[in-house]
């Protein structure tokens, strides 16, 4: 008998733990899953990368042009898991489990949409300029969602979100926390406040963008640090100088006590260095960090100077003082009382200091999301967790995040770490329970997958892939291929 009665007007979405009831026309919470005349729908298409010239782009509703619609027109396709959906509650198989053949090897790929509520990210910001010290606590909209780690060499590293932050402070804190990191990992701007009180810094990041620190936009990161930019250049200053300072906030190089100046025969000047000597030519200390020379606290460079030695200094000694990045720069001599005046910087000086601006890289953002794989997304490959994980480890399957290469870390489990830049466009969505949804992808041998308990009677041939509703992108041409036989411990053809 044929039932007529009308469909529900709310339905309810099990996607995640939240089980929305979503209204016709209406979508959840997470803005990811609607209601559509009474069935459950996706609202983002699913992503396929297939080979090609062109770099990631976004959405390519306009595609036509150049792109008939055939997702294997071109190189082989790859499936990712940006819009596939999510196996909750964990029982489910994964949205697609797709198979091709790839040099003759019959291969699987198995796509989904996970819930991490273990996940942060790490941030890597190019600068020399102070943003905090070691375990100052990062705020998002005046909620703490993570801290500053260690300085690495002319970077400043901040570790965000992870569990504490998402469920274990406040309500706000947690939605804070993952709004914050899903803007980083689609490549938003956001804007953090580091340390407290008086010595807060506003910091605006977003990937692959310069830092905004305290309203100033970063542009060099430095070229060493200041012993290493002696070594590097001590040859363009000899015969137009006495003595180079070159400011670092941790290591203060000072030429004609370096070893590059000894062994370019460079006589002692008499200077006096402020600070903590540590190996000849190398300072420590010599100020506070900053956002002056060389990341320290000091818009006045003679302030880390002593009176020079009058039994080996001359009147008139030429001194070159100069930053790691070259941003700074000043020239002195030595007055009949021994103290430096400040002249005007003889040309080869400047362009010494034109020459360290040059080596020095770009200051940018990097975002490397980070998360723990585990539930739904082991279940959603194999009904024997365990067994994807020992996979993995093995080198018989292959992780990747939207397409892109996926680092996994040692030890137990699966925690994963991708650079946002390599992923396709919104690739992260969210969950208000609150969690990060992001795409990993599982590339194996469709063998491989059968010995550890796949669903096999879940695999679908890319051919059979519906077309509509499909978001089509380019390859990364600087990215790696997850097909590729170098990603798997077995032979080539094998």
């Amino acid at each position: 008998m044929m039932n007529d009665s009308p469909k529900p007007e709310k339905i309810r979405c099990d996607a995640c733990p939240v089980l929305c009831y979503i209204a016709d026309g209406k979508s959840g919470a997470c803005d990811r899953y609607a209601n559509h005349g009474g069935t459950l729908v996706r609202v983002d298409p699913l992503t396929i990368i297939a080979g090609g010239e062109q770099a990631l782009v976004p959405f390519l509703p306009e595609a036509g042009d150049d792109w008939d619609g055939d997702i294997i027109k071109g190189s082989r396709p790859f499936i990712t898991a940006v819009g596939a959906g999510t196996t909750y509650p964990d029982y489910k198989p994964a949205p697609f489990i797709v198979s091709q053949e790839v040099a003759g090897v019959d291969m699987v790929t198995v796509v989904t949409e996970g819930i991490f509520s273990y996940c942060g990210v790490k941030v890597k910001i190019d600068t020399d300029r102070h943003i905090g010290d070691e375990r100052d606590i990062v705020y998002a909209e005046g909620e703490p969602i993570g801290h500053v780690m260690t300085s690495e060499y002319g970077s400043k590293m901040l570790s965000l979100g992870g569990v504490e932050h998402l469920t274990g402070g406040s309500k706000k804190e947690g939605r804070i926390t993952c709004d914050a990191l899903l803007r980083l990992c689609n490549r938003e701007a956001v804007t953090l406040h580091v340390g407290d009180g008086d010595h807060q810094v506003e910091l605006i990041v977003e990937a692959g963008k310069a830092p905004v620190v305290d309203g100033i936009t970063e542009k060099l990161m430095r070229v060493g640090c200041g012993s290493a930019t002696i070594g590097m250049f001590a040859k363009k200053w000899l015969g137009h100088v006495d003595d180079v300072v070159v400011v670092d906030d941790h290591i203060t190089g000072v030429l004609s006590e370096h070893e590059a100046g000894k062994q370019l025969d460079i006589p002692p000047t008499g200077i006096k260095m402020l600070g903590r000597r540590s190996t000849p030519g190398r300072y420590f200390q010599v100020a506070n960090p900053g956002t002056g020379w060389g990341g320290t606290d000091i818009e006045d460079p003679l302030t880390i100077l002593g009176p020079f030695n009058a039994k080996v200094a001359k009147s008139g000694g030429r001194l070159f003082m100069v930053s790691t990045t070259g941003e700074q720069y000043a020239y002195f001599e030595l007055d009949a009382d021994l103290v430096p005046q400040k002249k005007e910087t003889p040309e080869p000086l400047k362009a010494s200091a034109a020459l360290i601006a040059e080596n020095c890289e770009p200051s940018v953002c990097s975002v490397l999301f980070m998360g723990g794989a585990g539930g739904s997304l082991r279940a959603g490959v194999t009904d024997n967790p365990v067994r994807l994980t020992r996979s993995v480890k093995e080198q018989l399957t292959h992780v990747s995040c939207g397409g892109a290469q996926a680092y996994v870390w040692p030890g137990g489990g699966i925690t994963v770490m991708v650079n946002v830049l390599d992923m396709p466009t919104q690739s992260f969505g969210y969950v208000p329970t609150p969690a990060l949804v992001a795409p990993i992808e599982f590339s194996l041998r469709v063998s491989d997958y059968e010995a550890l308990g796949g669903y096999m009677d879940h695999i679908r041939p890319v051919s059979q892939i519906s077309r509509e509703d499909v978001r089509h992108v380019g390859e990364n041409r600087q990215g790696d291929n997850p097909m590729a036989a170098e990603n798997y411990r077995w032979a080539k053809g094998s």
